[in-house]
């Protein structure tokens, strides 16, 4: 699958997923979110925010404000103020007479004047002040990271960094700016937005256009969030936690449509470690992990001469470094988050519960082709496989080391040209290619459901 297929996918698995609250969005805004940020991007309408920000068309609008702020339109109005001994405009004489017969009989100092008044007050300029508003907001809030040294900000902000400035001073301080009034928080409606679309002035259809872009990338329009993701989100070298994300979701569906029965997708508490739960009456509850977040679970991967389950004697003189090396770190870091594992676990774990029973499929994932990196992934995926522990409990013993063979899957690219053995013919793991995951998870969860 392309880069661009992968967007649409995933886009799409948000929206059905994510924003439905079934798969926890803390998890996906941190696997989505560019490097270096803080907690407040695991928010998913901050992340929204900061990639609306990041977008090319909202770089070039921030560029070219200063020399289209002046074009910005006001209407004019008659405004009639009492005023006594002094004339300050036009005497409304219709209105002086009956002012003074309401509220001063026989005083002839009294005059209602007229005076036309220039007002910033339209719907185009409540449309513009949201999105001046927005984007002021947002980069306040992300100015120290647009400093940096961030590849997701060099190919936006960073060659721009005046502009940074250049908006604050503007929004702050430009005349223009400041005498359009807030708007409530209600604006700007439907037909302030269609108003300022339909305008001949270029600052507010842009303006009118990248609102409406953002609102529904807020509320979640799939091709909204497609948009931005294919735009600001994902990076190449990001591509590897895309396909991951594809995967994931095409794992909650599996096991959506595979389930009989009642099916509940289990809305994710915050704080919780586990992606998705989805519960059945069928008996076989499902719980799905990714990257390490299967750590509350007390789910490892130690290997086997780490385990302290062999004396020093009979170990080798590799087996007695890993061992040593453990031991060393865990007596230099307090905190114990230190762990020597087989390798990072970036992986998706399904857990299985009947009753007091665990079943396990543990999937590796590899955004690639590469003869070599397949060879790689089957080797780490069996050694999920081996070393998985529960309560530091090895899961499978010493006769089936890697399960039945259907705990174990490895996802890869597409192959082109390439034949491959279907997969009731593979032993010990599974190898799936990207494009056969709909026909071949209900495959594999048929054997462990």
């Amino acid at each position: 699958m392309d880069r661009d297929e992968l967007i649409s996918s995933v886009s799409e698995d948000l929206f059905a997923y994510v924003m439905h609250g079934e798969v926890a969005e803390n998890h996906i805004a941190t696997q989505l979110k560019p490097t270096g940020l803080d907690e407040r991007f695991e928010e998913f309408d901050a992340l929204v925010d900061l990639h609306f920000l990041l977008r090319p068309a909202v770089v070039e609008f921030v560029e070219k404000l200063p020399s289209r702020i002046r074009s910005v339109k006001t209407h004019t109005k008659n405004v009639q103020q009492p005023t006594r001994g002094e004339i300050t405009g036009r005497i409304n004489w219709s209105s002086t007479i009956k002012h003074r017969c309401s509220r001063a009989p026989g005083d002839q100092s009294l005059f209602v004047c007229e005076n036309r008044n220039e007002s910033y007050d339209i719907d185009e300029n409540v449309v513009l002040k949201r999105l001046l508003s927005i984007i002021y907001n947002t980069l306040d809030a992300c100015e120290a990271y647009l400093k940096q040294e961030y590849n997701w900000v060099t190919d936006q902000w960073q060659e721009n960094l005046e502009l940074v400035e250049q908006m604050r001073e503007l929004f702050e301080r430009n005349v223009h700016v400041t005498r359009i009034r807030d708007p409530e928080i209600y604006e700007p409606t439907d037909r302030m937005i269609q108003v300022a679309e339909q305008s001949r002035v270029a600052v507010y259809r842009e303006a009118a256009r990248l609102l409406t872009a953002y609102q529904r990338a807020r509320e979640n329009d799939p091709e909204a969030l497609e948009q931005l993701l294919s735009e600001t989100l994902i990076t190449p070298d990001d591509e590897e936690t895309l396909f991951e994300l594809y995967v994931l979701f095409r794992y909650v569906h599996a096991i959506e449509q595979h389930q009989s029965g009642d099916i509940r997708i289990r809305t994710i508490e915050s704080g919780r470690q586990e992606v998705a739960r989805i519960e059945s009456d069928t008996g076989a509850d499902v719980v799905l992990y990714h990257d390490s977040s299967a750590n509350d679970r007390n789910l490892s991967f130690v290997p086997e001469p780490l385990a302290n389950e062999k004396p020093d004697a009979a170990l080798t003189r590799s087996e007695k470094i890993q061992r040593q090396a453990r031991t060393v770190i865990d007596q230099y870091f307090t905190d114990k988050r230190f762990e020597v594992r087989t390798n990072r676990p970036d992986i998706i774990i399904l857990e299985i519960r009947r009753d007091d029973t665990r079943e396990y499929l543990i999937t590796e994932v590899k955004n690639s082709t590469n003869e070599n990196t397949i060879k790689q992934g089957v080797t780490e995926t069996l050694e999920y496989l081996a070393f998985l522990r529960q309560h530091d409990t090895l899961v499978f013993d010493d006769d089936l080391p890697f399960g039945s063979g259907w705990n174990g899957v490895l996802v890869i690219q597409d192959l082109e040209h390439r034949q491959t053995e279907p997969l009731e013919d593979q032993e010990t793991m599974r190898i799936l290619q990207a494009s056969e995951l709909e026909t071949a998870l209900p495959v594999v969860l048929d054997r462990l459901l």
